[in-house]
């Protein structure tokens, strides 16, 4: 099924866009869930969770990229469920690797307090992103995003482990740069 189609289940309100979503959508979810959490009974809630999210989004929203948007908030949920085990001191998944790895280079939570602070930072990173050569976003969105292994993504772009590490540890040196240059507080 077409996401359009898919889509227009969820404005008339039909059950079965739930279950549509599921089948098309299920592992791509699962497999961002698993990469962060890297738990099998928390991966599967989130997911469960991001189709209760998207029935109660869509509508309003219309989402361009359905694939994206479900992404999202699959993304959002894990990492929610990741800094509430970090806050209970029980967890140990790719997602805090990852969140570590960038606390270098993005401002604490307690500074980007605001709605309109929190878009700014979106779009500061997208503009950096854009920047970037093609090779060089797309490792970075793989690790970061994708929440990938290092060596998921050296099998993936025919890299060294050590070429990956290599290549997001400039890339987060440079996304540093780019946001004090910007005038976000890091």
């Amino acid at each position: 099924m077409e996401d359009q189609e898919l889509i227009a289940l969820y404005w008339n309100r039909e059950e079965s866009a739930l279950t549509e979503t599921e089948e098309k959508y299920g592992p791509y979810c699962y497999a961002i869930a698993w990469n962060l959490l890297g738990d099998q009974q928390d991966s599967e809630e989130c997911v469960s969770d991001t189709w209760l999210r998207a029935w109660q989004s869509i509508p309003p929203q219309r989402p361009l990229r359905l694939s994206l948007f479900l992404g999202k908030i699959t993304r959002n949920l894990s990492l929610d469920r990741l800094r509430k085990r970090r806050a209970e001191k029980r967890g140990n998944g790719q997602g805090e690797v990852l969140l570590e790895e960038l606390a270098e280079c993005l401002p604490s939570p307690s500074s980007v307090s605001k709605i309109a602070e929190d878009r700014e930072l979106a779009s500061s990173i997208n503009r950096f992103l854009h920047q970037l050569s093609s090779r060089d976003c797309h490792v970075f969105l793989a690790r970061y995003w994708y929440g990938h292994t290092v060596k998921e993504i050296s099998v993936s772009f025919a890299m060294t482990e050590n070429n990956v590490k290599v290549c997001l540890h400039r890339t987060r040196n440079r996304l540093k740069l780019h946001l004090e240059k910007e005038g976000v507080i890091v």
